[in-house]
C-alpha cells in the first residue's frame, strides 16, 4: 500500500535541478493516459487555459566585473523565459540567490559580500534587483612551493641539475597579488605543465592546498610538485613506411639517445617530417609503456622512501638510472603521384591559372613542377628535391622558363640551377650556383642577349613569436653572389641585397611593422647582367601607390632595372576584434643606377583591412603614390620573405 501512495504522488511531480536550484512544476496525473477519445476535447480546453509562464527581468548591480560573472552564472538568468516558471519558483531561486551569489565573487577574490536580493512589482514585469557589495578583496599572504626529486643523486651524477630556482619564479601568484580561483587553477597548470614538458613528464601536483581567513582576508598557498623519474630518449622506431627509404626519416631525426625527453623536440622533429611532402599524416611520440612496469614501480616506491626520508632529516633516496624511452614515428604515406590546378589574381601581375605536378619518387628524389599563366609574367619550372642528408643538407638541381612583360620591358629568361639549404627556421643558409640565358626587348630600343653563370650564398635570421601571424620578432634576410669568371659569362659582377621586417606590439591591440630593403650591383657594364640581378621597386611588398616594379631606370618607353635600391616603411595595424584590424602606413624608395638617385625616394601612404585568414592574413591596401598622384588598390596573403 505504502508503495503505490509514493508512486502516486511521485506521477504528479517532475523534478527539474540545474546550477544548484530545484524547481518543481505540476504535471498531468498518470491516469490522464487512460483517458477515452471523449475526454480529448475537454482535454485541450483544459491545455488552452493553462497560464502564460511568468516574464521577470534581473538587474545586477556589482562593482568592476562581478556583474558579467553573476549575470552569466546565476540560475535567474538561467531560468529566465522558462516555460513553466511561476512566482512560487521565482520566490524559490530569489531565496537561493545570496548563497549562490557568495559562491561566485568568491572565485574572485572576495569572501565577505554583502548581497542582498528583492523584486520590484511596480512595472509591467518584476524585476529583480540583485545588489552586492563585494568587501575587501582577499590576498595572497605567501606561498610555499615544495619540489620533490629533481635534485640529481649517483648514479644520475651525469644529469645536469634542474633549474628549480626558476621554476619558482615563473610561479605567476605573488605574494601581495588578489587571489582568484581561475588565476589559481592556471597557475597550477601552468606549473606542471612547464616540467612535463622536459625530463620530468610524470610529474605530478600530490598536494595543493588554498587556505583562505576571512578575518584578515589572507590566504595562504602551498604546491607540492614531485618530479617523477628524469627520463630519456631512447631508440628511433619507424612504423608504417612502404614506399620510402628510413633514411628520409633518420637523416631528419636530430634527437640522439640518451638525450632528455622534450616535447618540444618531438614537435619539431614532425613538424620537419611533416614539411618534407612524403607523408599525409605523421605523429612522433616517446613510448611511455616500455616504462609503466618495473621501471615506475621502483620508481614510485623510491619517492616514497625520498619523501619519508626527507621528513626524518635524512639523505634523499637514490631513485635509480633514467629509463630510456624509444622514440617513435608513426607515419602514412602519401600518393606517390599529386595533379593540381588553381586560379588566382594578384594586384601585382594579374590574373593567374597554374597547373601542378608532383612525384615523390622519381629516382629516390621528389619532382615537383608547375606551369604559371599570369597577365604579365608566364612561367614554367620542374625540380628534383633529394632527401636530406645526415649532415641536414637539403640538395635540389631544377631548370625553369619565364617571361615578363612589365613596364613595357620584355624578358625571356631560362634558368638551369642547383641549390643546397641548410640549417632550420630560425636560421637558414642557402648556396645556389645558376647559369642564365637571357633574352630582352625594351619597347623602342633593340633586343639584347646575355647569358651568366652566378653563385649566390644567402642567410635568413628569424626571431618571431608566429611564423603565421607574427606580431613580435624581426626577420632578416641577406645575399651576396656574382658572376666573377669569364665562364659562360657576358659581363661580371658581384651583388649584395638586404630586407628585414621587424614587429612590435604597441598596448595590448596596437602593433608596429617597420620593413626595409636595400641592393647594389658592382659591374663595368650593366649591359650583359640579367634583368633578374637588376633592381626595382614598387608594389604589393615594396612601396605601395605604384605599380609592381614600375619604380627603376627609364629606358625610351619602359623602365628598366638599376644599380641600386633602398625603399622603407612603417605600418601601424589596430586589431579592432581578434581577427579585424585597420592599418595606416607610409611607404618610401626608388631604384636608379647611382646612389644619390636611388636616395631620392618616392613615397606612397594609405590606409587598409587586416584579416587573420586560416592560411595568414589577408592585406587589403588603398595607397595614393605621391610622384604619379594616383590612388591604387593592393591586395596580398601573408608577407613574402
Amino acid at each position: 500500500i505504502l508503495a503505490q501512495v509514493v508512486t502516486k504522488v511521485m506521477g504528479q511531480l517532475t523534478l527539474a535541478a540545474a546550477g544548484g536550484a530545484i524547481l518543481l512544476f505540476p504535471t498531468a496525473h498518470a491516469g490522464a493516459q487512460e483517458a477515452t477519445q471523449d475526454a480529448a476535447p475537454e482535454s485541450a480546453s483544459a491545455t488552452e487555459a493553462a497560464p502564460a509562464p511568468l516574464q521577470y527581468e534581473v538587474k545586477v548591480n556589482a562593482p568592476g566585473d562581478l556583474d558579467e560573472l553573476l549575470e552569466k552564472n546565476l540560475d535567474l538568468e538561467r531560468f529566465r523565459g522558462n516555460p513553466r516558471m511561476d512566482r512560487e519558483q521565482l520566490q524559490r531561486l530569489v531565496r537561493d540567490t545570496p548563497e549562490q551569489a557568495k559562491n561566485l565573487v568568491a572565485t574572485a577574490g572576495y569572501y565577505t559580500p554583502v548581497v542582498t536580493v528583492r523584486i520590484d512589482t511596480t512595472g509591467a514585469k518584476p524585476v529583480v534587483i540583485v545588489d552586492v557589495d563585494p568587501g575587501e578583496p582577499v590576498t595572497i599572504d605567501k606561498v610555499e612551493l615544495e619540489l620533490r626529486g629533481f635534485d640529481p643523486t649517483p648514479p644520475l651524477a651525469d644529469s645536469e641539475p634542474f633549474d628549480t630556482e626558476a621554476l619558482k619564479r615563473s610561479w605567476s601568484l605573488k605574494s601581495g597579488s588578489v587571489f582568484r580561483q581561475a588565476d589559481w587553477e592556471s597557475a597550477k597548470r601552468a606549473l606542471l605543465r612547464e616540467v612535463v614538458q622536459t625530463r620530468y613528464p610524470r610529474a605530478q601536483l600530490v598536494d595543493t592546498q588554498a587556505v583562505v581567513d576571512p578575518e584578515t582576508h589572507k590566504v595562504s598557498l602551498l604546491v607540492v610538485l614531485d618530479s617523477g623519474p628524469e627520463l630519456r630518449f631512447g631508440e628511433l622506431r619507424i612504423e608504417g613506411l612502404k614506399r620510402y627509404d628510413a633514411s628520409i626519416i633518420r637523416n631528419l631525426d636530430k634527437i640522439r639517445p640518451g638525450d632528455y625527453y622534450s616535447e618540444s623536440a618531438l614537435q619539431s622533429f614532425q613538424a620537419r617530417l611533416q614539411d618534407t611532402g612524403y607523408f599525409a599524416s605523421v605523429e612522433v611520440s616517446a613510448d611511455m609503456s616500455s616504462i609503466l612496469g618495473e621501471q615506475i614501480e621502483a620508481g614510485q616506491e623510491s619517492q616514497q622512501a625520498e619523501a619519508e626520508g626527507a621528513s626524518a632529516g635524512a639523505k634523499p633516496v637514490n631513485r635509480g638510472p633514467a629509463p630510456l624511452l624509444p622514440l617513435v614515428v608513426r607515419v602514412t604515406e602519401n600518393k606517390q603521384q599529386n595533379v593540381s590546378a588553381g586560379l588566382g589574381f594578384s594586384t601585382n601581375t594579374g590574373n593567374r591559372a597554374q597547373l601542378n605536378y608532383d612525384n615523390l619518387n622519381v629516382w629516390g628524389t621528389r619532382f615537383k613542377s608547375a606551369i604559371t599563366m599570369e597577365t604579365k609574367k608566364q612561367a614554367a619550372h620542374a625540380n628534383f628535391y633529394f632527401p636530406t642528408t645526415e649532415r641536414g643538407y637539403n640538395d635540389s638541381a631544377g631548370a625553369s622558363f619565364e617571361r615578363s612583360d612589365i613596364s613595357n620591358e620584355i624578358t625571356a629568361v631560362t634558368t638551369i640551377s642547383a641549390k643546397r639549404n641548410w640549417g632550420g627556421t630560425n636560421l637558414e643558409r642557402s648556396l645556389t650556383f645558376e647559369f642564365l640565358s637571357e633574352d630582352k626587348t625594351v619597347v623602342g630600343l633593340e633586343q639584347t642577349r646575355s647569358k651568366s653563370l652566378p653563385l649566390t650564398y644567402a642567410i635568413t635570421k628569424r626571431s618571431l613569436d608566429s611564423l603565421l601571424f607574427p606580431t613580435k620578432g624581426y626577420v632578416i634576410n641577406a645575399q651576396v653572389g656574382g658572376a666573377l669568371l669569364p665562364v659562360l659569362t657576358d659581363e661580371r659582377f658581384v651583388r649584395v641585397a638586404g630586407k628585414a621586417v621587424y614587429y612590435r606590439p604597441l598596448g595590448e591591440k596596437g602593433e608596429l611593422i617597420v620593413r626595409g630593403e636595400m641592393g647594389a650591383l658592382g659591374s663595368k657594364e650593366k649591359r650583359g647582367v640579367p634583368a633578374v640581378y637588376l633592381f626595382r621597386a614598387g608594389g604589393d611588398q615594396s612601396v605601395r601607390g605604384y605599380g609592381y616594379q614600375e619604380l627603376g631606370v627609364k629606358e625610351g618607353d619602359a623602365t628598366v632595372g638599376g644599380r641600386y635600391m633602398l625603399t622603407g616603411s612603417a605600418e601601424y595595424q589596430y586589431w579592432f576584434k581578434p581577427k579585424w584590424a585597420i592599418a595606416a602606413f607610409y611607404d618610401a624608395g626608388n631604384a636608379a643606377d647611382t646612389v644619390k638617385a636611388a636616395m631620392t625616394p618616392k613615397s606612397g601612404y594609405g590606409l587598409g583591412g587586416r584579416y587573420k585568414s586560416p592560411v595568414g592574413p589577408i592585406n587589403v591596401d588603398v595607397a595614393y603614390g605621391h610622384a604619379v598622384q594616383k590612388y591604387r588598390l593592393h591586395f596580398s596573403l601573408g608577407f613574402t620573405f
